[in-house]
């Protein structure tokens, strides 16, 4: 796939400054330089990872596994320095590459812990090398502070060593000369003050000579003299020395790390362009997030279908104003290859036109977009656009010839892979002649298969639109009443321009009105009369429409919420009987061992209690082991299982030649019986009062209300409802 988006379709889109409002929310400069240079991606399987890349990075906001932070410093030009040979840079710099690399390498350990869900991450990840190498040979050197360490190197070790023991003399010296001029009384009340970063006496003018040093200058009353004591000075110099041979003992170790780190250098480059790529794609997702943006579904098949979408740039703009934008649904395919939208001036059809291109501009640049999930849209190889007054001063061209040399670009680059859009399609000539020569260009574009999008106020096109098998007209509807626009676009009939309606509405005198349709031709007028009365009509039913289909979704709201009542209460009665099954056995059991225990207080036999409650619980144990048989663990008892099976299987076999002879006539004996159960059931009238049970139940209950189909047990705690063909008769009613 190769794209062809002139910079003039970017212009009139305005897409500039939707890559204004994404760069609002990049973290780096470096970020925001390279979102305001973003361009469609000419590479379907670039711009894919792209879209996919944003997507992942939107999905984390719900996550728990929010990408980790991916500031950075701007060190492009400390690279370019460091690639430089026997050059070496700051300390600062450093730190800022060794930050670089460790946020870099804990990117690629996240994703590769979460690469189920950064897969794309993953791979763009894995790309990069993964070194410790750069961060830990500079923090070796230099520490959080951006000093270079003591033990950087053996000499610079001894020369700080040095330089602290010639800062104590310097002290030393210092307070010896403070104290003998003190008790002099050479000095003024201040004592002492600093010099060009050196510790001076302050001594009175009139003993200036008497105190053996530098002169290093004078307050500005001259009143006070300052002097560096002599036996400080010899010890100064030789300081300075010091510092001088540490400042050059740093800039050897520098160059030495530098040159550690320079075969790095295009490595640290991909650090920085990665991180850079991170931002953006981080930004692209922070905008996504705010516009409630998503990756709509890219299809093969050609058809651009974006439900519920807005105008960014509006959207933003409205939002700050407090007010609600309204959202657009439109639909491209083989069957509905052009739209042709008509309708008065300022009821939306320029916006809704530039809202298709710059969502499908946006999408084919990697940004994801605002409409419903459902959307889905293909892939154009161009995007061609002619929006707005594009008279041409500097080339001296009209606004018609300007057009038509769009056109003549159109016609030579429009294929069956083009979206093209124009808006006040055949304006700027005769409305006659340009409207034919408009003709003719809407026709070629149908010819060549391209989608497409137009404006116009010209009833040709409207005509050719309702000739021509796949275009479709359309319009934006308009309050009947007051002329507002509703901003909502109609698929299906052409829009009146409400010319004369509009101007009475803004209050042009009626019979000048009248005076200008007289010099209108009439059969223009009649047409235009009927599309506007056609308009008002379909406005009318497009209300009722949507009032059917709210009171229709509340219905089956309604009707939903009614099932799902229904559904609880079935579950609350299953839970109910299940209950009541296992109260019954718990009675059960209490009235057994209640049986043992008043026979036991009264014949007080400890011995027969005992031997009928282990046969009891014999007898228990054994239905339960048949309702839930054992399955065999070990391996001797699965052998014996196997043993116990194989010799059950004989006897089973030697069973059923015994009784094979006598099978028939037990069938046909059960057969009768079951017909003749049957026939008494099916002609015994169930009566209230009467005991039964639910098939499959072991609770009984008593017959209290009997409908046509269907009867109500009471089972004492609560009723029931089921059909007859569910019932056991357990007893009937005594009469």
């Amino acid at each position: 796939m190769s794209t062809n988006i002139s910079e003039k379709t970017l212009q009139d889109l305005e897409f500039a400054t939707v890559l204004q409002h994404v760069s609002e929310h990049c973290i780096s400069g470096l970020g925001k330089e390279a979102v305001r240079e973003i361009q469609p991606i000419p590479s379907r399987k670039q711009l894919f990872i792209e879209l996919h890349l944003v997507n992942e990075y939107l999905s984390s906001f719900q996550s728990e596994n929010r990408v980790p932070n991916h500031g950075f410093d701007n060190v492009t030009e400390s690279i370019k320095r460091l690639a430089i040979e026997n050059s070496f840079i700051e300390t600062a710099a450093f730190l800022k590459i060794a930050t670089t690399s460790l946020t870099v390498n804990e990117l690629i350990k996240f994703f590769k812990k979460f690469k189920v869900q950064f897969p794309t991450f993953f791979e763009l990840s894995q790309q990069i090398e993964f070194t410790t190498f750069v961060d830990d040979e500079i923090k070796k050197i230099i520490d959080i502070s951006g000093e270079v360490k003591n033990n950087a190197s053996t000499t610079l070790k001894q020369i700080r060593r040095e330089i602290n023991n010639i800062r104590g003399k310097i002290g030393a010296s210092f307070s010896s000369a403070l104290s003998s001029s003190i008790g002099a009384g050479y000095l003024d009340d201040i004592k002492e003050t600093v010099v060009d970063n050196q510790r001076v006496l302050a001594v009175t003018a009139m003993h200036r000579r008497k105190v053996a040093g530098s002169l290093l200058g004078s307050s500005r009353s001259g009143n006070i003299v300052y002097i560096a004591p002599q036996a400080t000075l010899a010890y100064s110099r030789e300081f300075q020395n010091l510092v001088y041979e540490e400042k050059q003992e740093v800039i050897k170790i520098l160059r030495k790390l530098a040159e550690t780190i320079r075969p790095f250098t295009p490595l640290l480059e991909e650090y920085l362009d990665f991180l850079v790529h991170t931002d953006v794609v981080g930004a692209k997702a922070k905008y996504a997030k705010e516009m409630n943006a998503i990756l709509p579904k890219i299809t093969k098949e050609k058809r651009i279908y974006f439900k519920n979408a807005v105008h960014p740039i509006l959207w933003r703009k409205n939002n700050a104003q407090q007010i609600k934008t309204i959202s657009q649904s439109i639909e491209l395919n083989e069957k509905q290859q052009i739209i042709v939208i008509s309708g008065p001036n300022a009821g939306g059809k320029s916006i809704t036109l530039k809202t298709i291109g710059l969502l499908q501009l946006m999408l084919q640049s990697g940004v994801l977009i605002p409409v419903d999930e459902r959307s889905q849209t293909y892939i154009f190889d161009a995007i061609l656009t002619d929006i707005g007054d594009n008279q041409s001063i500097e080339n001296q061209l009209s606004t018609y010839s300007y057009r038509l040399k769009n056109m003549r670009n159109f016609l030579r680059r429009c294929n069956e892979k083009t979206l093209f859009l124009i808006d006040e399609f055949g304006t700027g000539s005769d409305p006659e002649l340009g409207g034919a020569l408009a003709e003719i260009f809407l026709e070629e574009f149908y010819e060549k298969k391209a989608f497409g999008i137009i404006t116009t106020h010209y009833s040709n096109l409207k005509v050719l639109a309702n000739e021509l098998e796949n275009v479709t007209n359309a319009n934006m509807q308009f309050d009947e009443r007051s002329l507002e626009p509703l901003y909502k676009l109609f698929i299906g009939q052409a829009g009146s321009s409400f010319t004369f309606e509009v101007a009475q509405k803004n209050g042009i005198p009626f019979s000048l009105i009248n005076k200008a349709k007289k010099r209108v031709d009439t059969e223009k007028v009649r047409l235009d009369k009927t599309i506007s009365k056609l308009q008002k009509e379909r406005t009318k039913l497009q209300r009722n429409s949507d009032n059917l289909e709210k009171q229709k979704s509340k219905g089956q709201e309604h009707l939903e919420s009614l099932q799902e009542k229904e559904d609880k209460i079935q579950s609350k009665l299953a839970g109910f009987q299940e209950l009541y099954d296992n109260n019954q056995r718990m009675l059960s059991l209490g009235r057994k061992i209640n049986e043992f225990l008043n026979k036991y207080f009264q014949n007080n036999n400890k011995k027969e209690l005992n031997t009928n409650f282990n046969k009891w619980v014999v007898d228990e144990k054994v239905k339960y082991a048949k309702k839930n048989p054992l399955e065999p663990k070990t391996k001797s008892q699965k052998q014996k299982a196997k043993v116990v099976e194989k010799q059950m299987q004989e006897v089973i076999q030697k069973v059923e030649k015994e009784v094979l002879q006598k099978v028939v006539e037990v069938r046909k004996e059960k057969k009768i019986e079951e017909v003749k159960i049957a026939q008494e059931k099916a002609a015994y009238d169930y009566q209230i009062n009467d005991r039964v049970r639910i098939k499959d139940s072991n609770s009984v209950g008593t017959i209290d209300r009997i409908d046509k189909k269907t009867v109500t047990i009471n089972y004492g705690v609560f009723t029931t409802k089921t059909a007859f063909t569910n019932l056991e008769l357990v007893e009937k009613v005594k009469k």
